[in-house]
């Protein structure tokens, strides 16, 4: 797991900047969040109802938070050699 990776995918949702989330989304290794950031987007190019966006924008940043949050335990109970 990249942290970059989340903390670029926060920053880009929250800027707008949807060419360098999708750049993102083709180089990342993690391919939950690479479909999370495809759904979003295409319900943000293609989608007229607006809830449907709301609704995968939000599992996006969810996945994000989770993804963060549990890099963060990873690091905390790593072995202090690897360090």
């Amino acid at each position: 797991m990249n942290k970059v990776d989340y903390d670029r995918a926060l920053y880009y949702t929250h800027r707008s900047e949807w060419d360098n989330l999708l750049i993102l989304m083709v180089r990342t290794n993690d391919q939950f969040l690479s479909k999370k950031i495809e759904h979003f987007l295409h319900a943000y190019n293609f989608e007229k109802d607006y809830t449907v966006i709301e609704q995968h924008l939000y599992s996006l940043l969810s996945y994000i938070d989770y993804a963060n949050h549990l890099s963060e335990n990873e690091i905390k109970t790593a072995s202090p050699y690897l360090m």
